[in-house]
């Protein structure tokens, strides 16, 4: 029966939360005239309340008495249950509250790997400054895995590349040249500039198939006419820099992943040889008043690195 009491407090509304309020404030007066005048309500209101309460649950609540009421074993275990019910619901308004507080709210961001110590500390570093009680919650990721997350809800904002399709909004960051990678004692280690079909025989390592980073690269080689043999396939960036500098094979690479494992990057004579990052969001619902003031923020602050001015786009 009380769950069924609960329910139904659940679906009317405030107007039986405050029920449950009054009743705690009779058994804390333990007369009805001195807990309707505080409650500012008349004594029949509040007679009313709790005969209808007793007939709700199906048991008497309050003994009657000369001295006033005074709750019984039952009425106990209902004012239990009440302050329960009332600390929670009290406890939900000001948590959605929070949450929908631009200054203290959370920004649920996913963010790709491969910018994980570059563009991403920029960003935080900034808005934290703008917004120092705004809490964002980070998720590090693949872009597919972006994608999934953003659909779903779990993040609401995310920093990826490209431009993904459907509903999507779309901020433009930064523009990330790409080079070729190649260990630092290659034979085109020493060059200013070379061209993809230079490289027709040699091993390539790169990121897997279903990618978008991998869809880039591939539009690059095949513009060229070069079809490499791969020699290993990752899903990690920082990870194949590695692996060309242990001489597993060459790579195109963002040029700021280059350097860190003996490698060498070499600009592309290439057209179309860059990355651009930018920040996405789902367009078919409303983002939360603190992730609209990072995507506000961004509009205002941004680009970084990018070379023309930085306005969302919506589908």
């Amino acid at each position: 029966m009380m769950l069924i009491y609960i329910m139904r407090i659940t679906y009317n509304g405030r107007v039986q939360i405050e029920d449950l309020r009054r009743l705690l404030s009779l058994a804390d007066y333990g007369q009805v005239t001195d807990a309707a005048a505080v409650l500012r309500v008349s004594q029949p209101t509040l007679s009313r309340l709790l005969a209808r309460a007793e007939h709700e649950l199906g048991t008497r609540l309050f003994e009657r008495g000369a001295d006033g009421v005074h709750p019984n074993p039952y009425g106990e275990v209902v004012l239990a249950a009440a302050r329960d019910i009332t600390r929670r619901y009290d406890q939900l308004r000001g948590d959605l509250a929070e949450l929908l507080d631009p200054d203290t709210g959370t920004v649920r961001l996913a963010f790709l790997d491969s910018i994980a110590t570059s563009l991403i500390p920029r960003i935080l570093h900034g808005f934290r400054r703008e917004a120092p009680r705004v809490r964002v919650a980070l998720r590090q990721e693949p872009g597919h895995e972006i994608l999934r997350d953003l659909a779903s809800g779990l993040s609401e904002l995310a920093l990826t590349s490209p431009r993904p399709p459907g509903p999507h909004g779309w901020l433009p960051l930064q523009r990330q040249r790409l080079v070729l990678v190649v260990p630092s004692g290659h034979r085109l280690a020493a060059r200013r500039q070379v061209r993809l079909d230079e490289i027709a025989d040699e091993d390539f390592v790169t990121v897997s198939r279903g990618l978008g980073f991998r869809s880039l690269v591939d539009e690059l080689l095949q513009a060229e006419g070069v079809l490499p043999r791969i020699s290993f396939e990752s899903a990690d960036l920082t990870t194949i820099e590695g692996l060309v500098g242990v001489g597993l094979g060459l790579a195109i690479l963002p040029e700021q992943l280059t350097g860190a494992s003996s490698t060498v990057g070499v600009a592309l004579a290439a057209a179309g040889a860059e990355r651009v990052i930018g920040l996405t969001w789902r367009t078919d619902r409303p983002l939360s008043p603190a992730a609209a003031r990072l995507l506000e923020f961004l509009g205002h602050h941004g680009p970084f690195g990018y070379d023309r001015p930085a306005r969302p786009v919506l589908e």
